[in-house]
Protein backbone atom coordinates (compact mmCIF):
# COMPACT_ATOMS: atom_id res chain seq x y z
CA UNK A 1 0.00 0.00 0.00
CA UNK A 2 1.25 3.50 -0.83
CA UNK A 3 0.04 6.69 0.88
CA UNK A 4 0.43 10.13 -0.69
CA UNK A 5 -0.39 13.40 1.06
CA UNK A 6 -2.67 15.77 -0.86
CA UNK A 7 -2.36 19.41 0.13
CA UNK A 8 -3.57 22.06 -2.33
CA UNK A 9 -2.63 24.53 0.40
CA UNK A 10 0.15 24.01 2.93
CA UNK A 11 -1.02 25.75 6.12
CA UNK A 12 -2.52 22.49 7.45
CA UNK A 13 0.82 20.68 7.31
CA UNK A 14 2.09 23.15 9.91
CA UNK A 15 -0.88 22.17 12.10
CA UNK A 16 -0.09 18.47 11.82
CA UNK A 17 -2.58 17.16 9.27
CA UNK A 18 -2.97 16.69 5.54
CA UNK A 19 -5.94 18.04 3.61
CA UNK A 20 -6.29 14.57 2.11
CA UNK A 21 -4.50 11.31 1.67
CA UNK A 22 -4.47 8.98 -1.32
CA UNK A 23 -4.07 5.31 -0.51
CA UNK A 24 -3.10 3.28 -3.59
CA UNK A 25 -3.42 -0.43 -4.03
CA UNK A 26 -6.22 -2.29 -5.78
CA UNK A 27 -8.16 1.00 -6.02
CA UNK A 28 -7.36 4.59 -5.12
CA UNK A 29 -8.99 5.86 -1.94
CA UNK A 30 -8.82 9.46 -0.76
CA UNK A 31 -9.53 10.21 2.90
CA UNK A 32 -10.36 13.90 3.23
CA UNK A 33 -9.80 15.82 6.46
CA UNK A 34 -12.62 18.04 7.65
CA UNK A 35 -12.98 21.04 5.34
CA UNK A 36 -14.31 24.29 6.75
CA UNK A 37 -14.71 27.83 5.44
CA UNK A 38 -11.00 28.63 5.50
CA UNK A 39 -9.09 30.75 3.00
CA UNK A 40 -6.06 29.31 1.22
CA UNK A 41 -3.81 30.83 3.88
CA UNK A 42 -5.76 29.28 6.77
CA UNK A 43 -7.93 32.22 7.81
CA UNK A 44 -11.56 31.56 8.85
CA UNK A 45 -14.13 33.12 6.50
CA UNK A 46 -17.82 34.11 6.67
CA UNK A 47 -18.26 34.31 10.46
CA UNK A 48 -21.94 33.77 11.29
CA UNK A 49 -23.01 33.00 7.69
CA UNK A 50 -23.65 29.26 7.51
CA UNK A 51 -24.71 29.30 3.83
CA UNK A 52 -21.45 30.99 2.78
CA UNK A 53 -19.47 28.68 5.08
CA UNK A 54 -21.15 25.63 3.53
CA UNK A 55 -20.35 26.86 0.01
CA UNK A 56 -16.67 27.54 0.83
CA UNK A 57 -16.36 24.25 2.73
CA UNK A 58 -17.65 22.48 -0.38
CA UNK A 59 -15.19 24.46 -2.55
CA UNK A 60 -12.37 23.34 -0.26
CA UNK A 61 -13.59 19.72 -0.38
CA UNK A 62 -13.57 19.93 -4.18
CA UNK A 63 -10.06 21.44 -4.16
CA UNK A 64 -8.72 18.42 -2.26
CA UNK A 65 -10.57 16.06 -4.62
CA UNK A 66 -9.20 17.93 -7.65
CA UNK A 67 -5.64 17.87 -6.35
CA UNK A 68 -5.97 14.08 -6.16
CA UNK A 69 -7.35 13.87 -9.72
CA UNK A 70 -10.89 13.26 -8.48
CA UNK A 71 -14.17 15.18 -8.31
CA UNK A 72 -17.34 15.21 -6.23
CA UNK A 73 -18.39 12.28 -8.42
CA UNK A 74 -15.78 10.14 -6.67
CA UNK A 75 -17.13 10.92 -3.18
CA UNK A 76 -18.41 7.77 -1.48
CA UNK A 77 -18.72 9.03 2.09
CA UNK A 78 -19.51 12.47 3.49
CA UNK A 79 -19.65 13.41 7.15
CA UNK A 80 -21.24 16.79 7.90
CA UNK A 81 -20.59 18.37 11.27
CA UNK A 82 -22.46 21.51 12.31
CA UNK A 83 -22.94 23.66 15.36
CA UNK A 84 -26.59 24.29 14.35
CA UNK A 85 -28.43 21.41 12.64
CA UNK A 86 -31.69 23.34 12.21
CA UNK A 87 -29.96 26.30 10.59
CA UNK A 88 -27.87 24.03 8.36
CA UNK A 89 -31.00 22.28 7.07
CA UNK A 90 -32.33 25.68 5.94
CA UNK A 91 -29.25 26.05 3.71
CA UNK A 92 -28.48 22.40 2.88
CA UNK A 93 -29.48 23.03 -0.73
CA UNK A 94 -26.11 24.75 -1.20
CA UNK A 95 -24.42 21.36 -0.77
CA UNK A 96 -27.19 19.21 -2.22
CA UNK A 97 -27.17 21.17 -5.50
CA UNK A 98 -23.43 20.63 -5.92
CA UNK A 99 -23.74 16.91 -5.22
CA UNK A 100 -26.72 16.67 -7.57
CA UNK A 101 -24.82 18.43 -10.36
CA UNK A 102 -22.05 15.85 -9.90
CA UNK A 103 -24.70 13.08 -10.06
CA UNK A 104 -23.50 11.64 -6.78
CA UNK A 105 -25.30 10.70 -3.58
CA UNK A 106 -22.59 9.65 -1.14
CA UNK A 107 -23.34 7.96 2.13
CA UNK A 108 -23.73 10.82 4.58
CA UNK A 109 -23.85 11.39 8.30
CA UNK A 110 -24.78 14.75 9.80
CA UNK A 111 -23.83 15.45 13.38
CA UNK A 112 -24.64 18.39 15.61
CA UNK A 113 -21.63 19.35 17.69
CA UNK A 114 -21.02 21.88 20.44
CA UNK A 115 -18.26 23.58 18.47
CA UNK A 116 -15.71 22.97 15.75
CA UNK A 117 -11.93 23.26 16.08
CA UNK A 118 -11.83 26.80 14.68
CA UNK A 119 -13.98 29.29 16.62
CA UNK A 120 -16.73 30.82 14.47
CA UNK A 121 -16.90 27.90 12.07
CA UNK A 122 -20.39 26.40 11.89
CA UNK A 123 -19.97 23.55 9.38
CA UNK A 124 -17.27 21.02 8.51
CA UNK A 125 -17.26 18.44 5.70
CA UNK A 126 -15.22 15.23 5.90
CA UNK A 127 -15.18 12.71 3.07
CA UNK A 128 -13.89 9.56 1.46
CA UNK A 129 -13.51 9.20 -2.31
CA UNK A 130 -12.44 6.33 -4.53
CA UNK A 131 -11.26 6.07 -8.11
Amino acid sequence: MERTAVNPVTWSVEMGFNQGEVVSGHTRTLYISGQTAMSGDGKPQHDGDIAAQLALSTDNLEAVLGEAGMSLGNLVRLNVYTTDVDLLFQHYGVLAARLGAAEVAPTTTMLGVTRLAIPGQMVELEGTAVA
